[in-house]
């Protein structure tokens, strides 16, 4: 018997119980698309991180600390290994070691971590930030090489800041945009903003109020049990300004104010940068906690890591837990994907149950094709094409029912995360081999599960199925 006739004899069978094949398609269709919207939530996160980190060149990132210091604990959250004494004849991450850092060929940049807490105060409004020293040099990686508006400063002297989209608003002030009527703090504050053309905040006069140990006070202190602080200010010019980061914003670079490094140091404040300084027992006041390195490309990150290594230095770089993100991802999708697979499952006890029940309303034409010269292999066709065409056609209208339900989810999720301050983000994302990968499944799947009523469906005696009522 010709393929063409199989299926023309496969595809009228299917259509005489359209009820009955619509019913077990959709069960098909649900399958798939709970496993494609599942498995595809699961490669978009994936997308997004690894997108993030490539954006944001942090395969290109080294972060360098000093020797003994165990990074892979910091990084995790564990401060207290900060705290832990080291050896004291280690080199120290001085000004000395970051310009050694910086000579190295390979690297682009090196520059040492300094943030520091302060008041920004424009107008009558006032906020509190961590305020981020940079070089100028970073004007040329993100996301500082593509700002909201203005631009980047030029020198690491020069009395400028750059603030987020987030900070204004917290100030006060919201960008004004074609597409909205009003602005919004985005952060779920109740203090009310109003909108502004971005080119109106540049140019304007920032104060940078931070605190310092003031001597007079230290004998008070003791009797009215006062901190013996006093504040200073610097004024500064707001030159540009940062949109706000994406829904899986990850690098640490992300600071809502950022200054020049040689104007951050300029800047009175206390002699300490933040909580690790303090916990820190080398007594060394000139080292720094952490230096920053960007490397010419991933080629070199590895090279320009062993050298600082034989410096004496402990190194992270975040392109050695590719590997690790890789595996996790591949099992977290594995589980959504466990999901589907079962809801597939179920529709395939369906496809079986259509089957059987189609071979016993058919026993007698099933014995007609027999008498008349059918082999058991043109029987086991038809219903193999059966249920393949039951699993290409659910499969297909899976996919679309998995896509349909992605693009609602995005919008809801999106939805909760603008209240946030974070910009809308594609939440899922259907690569080909999701697709193919899909379609073949859904196929598969429903070609076993007429393993068994072909298998039966074959073994009909004609004798007595001619005799079938």
């Amino acid at each position: 018997m010709r393929f063409a006739d199989v299926y023309h004899l496969a595809n009228s069978n299917l259509w005489r119980t359209k009820l009955r094949t619509v019913l077990t398609t959709m069960g098909v269709v649900v399958g798939i698309g709970a496993l494609v919207s599942m498995v595809s939530f699961g490669a978009g996160v994936q997308k997004n991180v690894t997108d993030e980190l490539r954006r944001n060149d942090l395969f290109t990132t080294l972060q360098v600390s000093p020797a003994g210091l165990d990074l892979e604990r910091v990084m995790g959250g564990d401060v207290s290994a900060v705290a832990e004494p080291r050896d004291q004849d280690a080199p120290a991450l001085d000004d000395a070691a970051v310009r050694a850092i910086g000579e190295l060929p390979g690297v682009r940049v090196a520059f040492p971590e300094i943030r520091f807490p302060a008041k920004l105060r424009l107008g009558d409004a006032e906020t509190q930030v961590n305020l981020q020293a940079l070089p100028a040099d970073m004007r040329g990686f993100p996301p500082f090489d593509e700002l909201y508006a203005g631009s980047f400063f030029t020198d690491d002297a020069e009395p400028s800041i750059v603030l987020s989209r987030g900070v204004l608003e917290e100030l006060g002030l919201g960008i004004q945009e074609p597409d909205e009527r009003s602005a919004s703090d985005g952060t779920g504050t109740e203090q009310s903003t109003r909108s502004v053309p971005a080119d109106s905040i540049l140019g304007r006069e920032v104060v940078v109020v931070t605190s310092v140990l003031d001597d007079r006070r230290l004998m008070s202190a003791a009797v009215t049990g006062e901190l013996p602080l006093s504040e200073r200010e610097t004024k500064l010019e707001i030159v540009g300004i940062r949109g706000r980061p994406s829904g899986f914003g990850i690098t640490r670079l992300a600071s809502g104010a950022v200054v020049p490094s040689a104007t951050a140091a300029a800047i009175p404040r206390l002699g300490f940068i933040d909580v690790w300084e303090l916990l820190r027992s080398r007594g060394r006041d000139s080292e720094y906690t952490a230096v920053h390195v960007r490397t010419e490309s991933m080629e070199d990150l590895y090279v320009v890591k062993d050298s600082i290594e034989e410096m004496g230095f402990s190194v992270f770089a975040l392109a050695d837990q590719l590997d690790d993100f890789r595996r996790q991802f591949l099992i977290f999708d594995a589980l959504l994907g466990a999901v589907g697979t079962i809801a597939l499952f179920v529709a395939s006890l369906g496809i079986v149950n259509t089957m059987v029940t189609s071979i016993l309303e058919r026993t007698r034409e099933i014995g007609v094709m027999k008498a008349l010269g059918g082999s058991e292999g043109d029987i086991k066709r038809i219903f193999f094409v059966e249920a393949g065409t039951i699993g290409l056609v659910g499969g297909g209208l899976g996919l679309l029912l998995g896509w349909l339900v992605t693009r609602v989810a995005n919008v809801v999720m999106n939805y909760h995360l603008r209240p946030q301050g974070l910009e809308p983000a594609n939440l899922f994302h259907m690569p080909l081999w999701l697709i193919l990968g899909a379609l073949g499944f859904s196929v598969l799947v429903s070609l076993l599960a007429g393993v068994y009523p072909a298998a039966r469906a074959a073994r009909v005696d004609p004798v007595e199925a001619l005799r079938h009522d």
